[in-house]
């Protein structure tokens, strides 16, 4: 059998766990020098891992982290719709925008604390701030933005401190689009194949996402005289998690392949269902209050399944080594030729 045959075998996984000795020809060596002389070291063998996962698999909680991931998406884009809201005149779109970006930042915090087992380790992130790991600046991003959501929330509610509340606002919109997308980066990060490959469009992805979602959030909660700005927001938001989302999977080759397979894939069919039919209700709904309900509930259930559905697919990618083995050979290959 050749040496490619051998190679195509372990990779589709045909034996696993073969094993195959290596030191037969180092025994005869040794015995034709003397034969009184024993070997110190027991014979080498070489078992193979294939069919087994090469990368370790996250052991992330998936409602917490892909929960984690939802809520702060829609909390980041909730803070541009806040602030514009509040430079439009539009305080029926801006009020439910700020209560929303505090609520889902909290609760975002509360997911990744639960995760992480007690609130100390998230503190202990704080001690250093170390500009390549996305999790040590994603850590202080959001020790920032969370209080900045607070505040602008609290003085909404209180309708004391308008200049405070105002300035809070800004600060925090500022930061969103950061907070929507940096958790993109960060999964784009990890050795996960089907997380690492989709580096250059995973952050378009989340922030047309987060978008989608936020606009899901002002339908509902904001007076439909004043969601125009929601709309059209929803609908440029459905066309970017879409299209980029289309986009990397083409590149991507192999390792999209657990988007496409048991439960990522229903998960991202019903995101892209729901993320489009939300889209084209948001564009007609008018002034319709029913439409806007329907396609504001839309959007959020969308924009949650991509993030669930991006989850699992990383899961799975990492709990078959072949996402992991067949990319780095062919890029081997690529490299040599």
């Amino acid at each position: 059998m050749s040496e490619s045959d051998v190679t195509r075998q372990g990779v589709q996984g045909a034996r696993p766990g073969r094993v195959a000795p290596t030191g037969r020809g180092g025994r005869r060596r040794r015995h034709r020098r003397g034969r009184g002389e024993q070997p110190m070291v027991p014979d080498a063998a070489f078992s193979s891992y294939y069919g087994k996962p090469v990368v370790k698999r996250p052991t992330w909680k998936p409602l917490d982290i892909a929960g984690y991931l939802y809520l702060g998406g829609l909390a980041g884009a909730s803070s541009l719709l806040a602030a514009g809201g509040q430079v439009t005149g539009r305080p029926g779109l801006a009020a439910p925008a700020k209560l929303g970006a505090a609520g889902a930042i909290s609760l975002s915090l509360a997911a990744l604390v639960h995760d992480l087992g007690r609130p100390a380790r998230f503190l202990n992130m704080l001690r250093v701030l170390k500009p390549t790991s996305p999790m040590s600046v994603g850590s202080w991003l959001l020790a920032g933005y969370a209080p900045l959501t607070l505040t602008a929330a609290a003085t909404e509610v209180a309708g004391r401190y308008r200049l405070l509340g105002t300035a809070a606002t800004a600060a925090a919109a500022v930061l969103g689009p950061a907070v929507a997308t940096y958790t993109a980066v960060l999964l784009s990060d990890t050795a996960v194949p089907s997380w690492h490959e989709g580096y250059r469009e995973l952050p378009f992805v989340f922030a047309g996402s987060a978008a989608a979602a936020a606009s899901g959030l002002a339908l509902v909660a904001a007076p439909t005289a004043q969601t125009g700005p929601a709309r059209r927001l929803a609908v440029l938001g459905a066309a970017l998690e879409l299209g980029a989302f289309q986009t990397m999977k083409r590149r991507m080759g192999l390792t999209a392949e657990p988007f496409e397979q048991g439960r990522p894939h229903l998960l991202l069919r019903a995101a892209r269902s729901l993320t489009a039919g939300g889209a084209a209700l948001a564009l007609c709904c008018g002034r319709d209050q029913r439409l806007a309900l329907m396609a504001g509930a839309a959007l959020l259930t969308g924009s949650a399944a991509l993030r669930f559905g991006v989850f699992h697919a990383g899961v799975a990618s990492a709990e078959d080594p072949k996402y992991t083995v067949v990319p780095q050979r062919e890029r081997l290959e690529r490299r040599d030729r």
